[in-house]
């Protein structure tokens, strides 16, 4: 397996400061995808990719499901944004880990990554839910934290 961690993604960090992502509930439209144990991600990595995907299967399709945003907020000197958990059903899946990438931009960026997502080993689902549960929206515990 070539996920080593959880990251927020560095083309992330330079793209807050050029406006390109927008978390708000009415905003960008987030999507995460599923990668099987071939997939090698970290903080480098730019954009969604379909290599090593995983295949699909029930209402999982290339390019993942579709996030449901929760509106970002602060508390003391952390910004945080979060996402309603994820299901998809019907589905027989083995996933070692995760990217969300926001398939909203036209201009000079193509479904640029937002972070990945090691979910230190196989998850698996047969011909049943696979669900994606996102931690606390809190400002230690929310998927999206700038501190």
């Amino acid at each position: 397996m070539a996920f080593t961690n959880n990251f927020l993604c560095t083309s992330f960090k330079q793209e807050i400061l050029e406006a390109v992502h927008d978390f708000r509930t009415a905003g960008d439209t987030f999507k995460l995808a599923l990668y099987d144990n071939n997939a090698s991600f970290t903080a480098a990595t730019t954009a969604y990719t379909t290599s090593d995907e995983v295949g699909d299967s029930g209402s999982y399709s290339a390019g993942g499901g579709t996030l449901t945003n929760v509106d970002p907020t602060t508390s003391s000197t952390t910004a945080f944004t979060d996402f309603a958990d994820l299901s998809f059903t019907s589905a027989t899946i083995t996933a070692f880990g995760a990217l969300i990438y926001n398939s909203t931009p036209t201009h000079t960026y193509t479904n640029p990554t937002v972070c990945v997502l090691d979910f230190s080993g196989a998850k698996t689902s047969t011909n049943g839910t696979f669900t994606i549960i996102f931690p606390t929206d809190n400002s230690t515990s929310a998927i999206v934290r700038i501190a």
